[in-house]
């Protein structure tokens, strides 16, 4: 039988904790989603970035064509859905794009000198609001992994996979 390749949750006390992470800053997501901190199309970035590390199939469509509706161009997600930071993305994102691809690599255990990093470079509360960002899509990836990853068991293979 063919190995499942994608990123998912291995253990309930994973999915537990992301969901702790999101539901402990719910008064927080309003702000972080409504482009005060991040913008909309900055934050379709990250998705798409985080989402190309987790290889979730139900995300990568819905961000690319949401990143589309934010302005991202498409010569733009045709390169940050191949790993690759577009030239023409804004500047001021490529730390944040490159910190978000790490931090999915690493199952959301970034260096901490990076994460500092981060926070210096945009503020504590734009920080937080990627940090958010990050884990809500990570959460959303490994879901629909997870369901693919059964799909794919009970099937013997045949679906669900890539």
């Amino acid at each position: 039988m063919e190995k499942f390749k994608r990123r998912i949750y291995k253990n309930p006390l994973s999915l537990w904790h992301d969901f702790q992470y999101v539901f402990s800053r719910r008064s927080f997501i309003k702000k972080a989603m409504r482009g005060e901190l991040v913008t909309e199309a900055f934050r379709e970035r990250l998705m798409v970035v985080v989402t190309e590390v987790n290889g979730c199939r139900y995300c990568r469509y819905f961000h690319a064509s949401e990143a589309i509706k934010a302005g991202v161009s498409k010569e733009e997600l045709k390169e940050l859905l191949r790993g690759i930071f577009p030239e023409d993305a804004p500047a001021k994102e490529y730390q944040a794009l490159a910190y978000a691809q790490l931090w999915a690599e690493n199952d959301a255990q970034p260096d901490l000198a990076l994460t500092e990093k981060l926070r210096e470079t945009y503020g504590e509360e734009t920080a937080a609001a990627i940090h958010l960002i990050l884990r809500m899509i990570r959460v959303g990836n490994l879901l629909g992994n997870t369901l693919d990853y059964i799909i794919f068991k009970v099937s013997f293979g045949h679906w669900g996979g890539d």
